[in-house]
């Protein structure tokens, strides 16, 4: 697994996928935590994580898409199935991968929040002399940050497998970034659907069993809970969860294609 993980580390910076990646993300999330916070004179974070799973959808699938449907197209394929490791330790190794790429790039883009707390302590002093009794009520939540972190990392770390699985499916790596995206934006709409309520309160769904399917498909509304700086026991485990059955789900295409 080792080997699989460093060659595929590699490969994101011998190529421009990996600069894209971090480059536009920290530029991106620069400019949202601005506006969500300096611009708007705001501690609260929630609308500038909320802005960023949405640039996630876009953006994740540009470290998946390649992973499976490069070996395909480029008939290497067979090297890797006829090596001497276990398919999950190749499938492990390419997650893990990906994911160390956007888990780097999320710890970065950390460093937005000190412009924060530089603020808050100068407006703290002020506070000090001339209204004390408000002094520890300036400045940024720092559970709601590191709430709001472990959710864009586990989410993220369900969109990377998930993108790991489409990209199995496929040797054409922009096919497997756009379905990966259509995918994502499906289950978002089930998760809108099974809350959508008319004028009178009422669901449009009228069926309890389909809201519950529906909204278990929802990766997003979990993700909220994490905004306000709570570790949500089950969110966390069905992000995990869903981590596990489409890394799973790869295995098992490999395993048949391997026997085929």
């Amino acid at each position: 697994m080792l080997a699989i993980y460093k060659k595929e580390l590699r490969s994101y910076f011998i190529g421009a996928t990996g600069y894209v990646f971090v480059g536009t993300f920290l530029a991106i999330s620069a400019l949202l935590c601005c506006y969500t916070t300096l611009q708007a004179n705001s501690y609260r974070t929630s609308n500038y994580f909320t802005m960023m799973v949405y640039v996630l959808i876009v953006l994740l699938p540009l470290l998946t898409m390649r992973l499976f449907a490069e070996e395909r197209k480029t008939r290497t394929e067979q090297l890797l199935l006829t090596a001497p490791i276990s398919l999950t330790s190749m499938v492990l190794g390419k997650f893990l991968a990906a994911f160390t790429i956007y888990f780097g790039t999320v710890l970065v883009s950390c460093v937005n929040f000190f412009p924060l707390y530089a603020i808050a302590r100068e407006e703290r002093l002020a506070a000090s002399y001339y209204n004390p009794e408000k002094y520890r009520f300036i400045g940024p939540v720092t559970a709601e940050i590191v709430g709001s972190v472990i959710g864009i990392l586990l989410l993220g770390a369900a969109f990377i497998a998930l993108g790991v699985f489409i990209s199995s499916l496929t040797e054409n790596q922009l096919s497997a970034a756009v379905i990966t995206i259509a995918t994502i934006l499906v289950m978002y709409a089930c998760g809108m659907l099974s809350q959508l309520t008319d004028a009178n309160g009422l669901y449009l769904v009228d069926s309890y069993a389909v809201r519950f399917v529906l909204g278990w498909f929802s990766v997003l509304t979990r993700f909220n809970i994490f905004t306000y700086g709570y570790l949500d026991l089950a969110a966390t485990i069905y992000y995990i969860s869903m981590i596990a059955v489409f890394l799973f789900l790869t295995v098992r295409v490999y395993d048949k294609r391997r026997w085929a």
